[in-house]
């Protein structure tokens, strides 16, 4: 499918420019999600849920310290799923397909890449997939 080249108000920059400015943005964005994961890692490491857990005293106490701690896991693994698309979004700069959406072909506009660098569907597609999905569970009866 041929390429729609998203218009921008910025001035004019080179490929290279704009390869470059984009794959800072994505590892600026990559250092910043392992330095959240890490401090949660160290949550666990300084035993901050184990401080809770001696001082639970009935089951509303403990209540409080799993749900702690399934929060904090449930951190982890946004991170990790973040981490793997921002590490598939540098493979797709890498080979030159970075910001092109996967249902259409356009080319993913700067704004949406600014607020998600990491995205894989331009706003009109990405809003057709979140309007099947809803209709789809309604049809569920979710």
């Amino acid at each position: 499918m041929p390429r729609k080249k998203a218009k921008s108000k910025e001035p004019e920059e080179s490929e290279e420019q704009r390869k470059e400015r984009l794959r800072k943005l994505l590892i600026a964005r990559r250092q910043e999600i392992i330095r959240e994961a890490k401090n949660e890692i160290g949550k666990f490491i300084r035993g901050e849920n184990r401080q809770l857990a001696e001082t639970a005293l009935d089951d509303g106490d403990w209540s409080v310290v799993d749900l702690a701690e399934d929060l904090n896991l449930q951190k982890l693994t946004v991170h990790k799923q973040t981490l793997n698309k921002i590490d598939e979004a540098l493979r797709k700069l890498n080979e030159g397909t970075y910001g092109i959406c996967e249902d259409c072909g356009s080319e993913i506009s700067e704004e949406r890449l600014k607020i998600i660098p990491f995205a894989i569907y331009c706003v009109d597609c990405m809003e057709k997939r979140e309007e099947l999905e809803k209709i789809e569970r309604e049809e569920r009866g979710i």
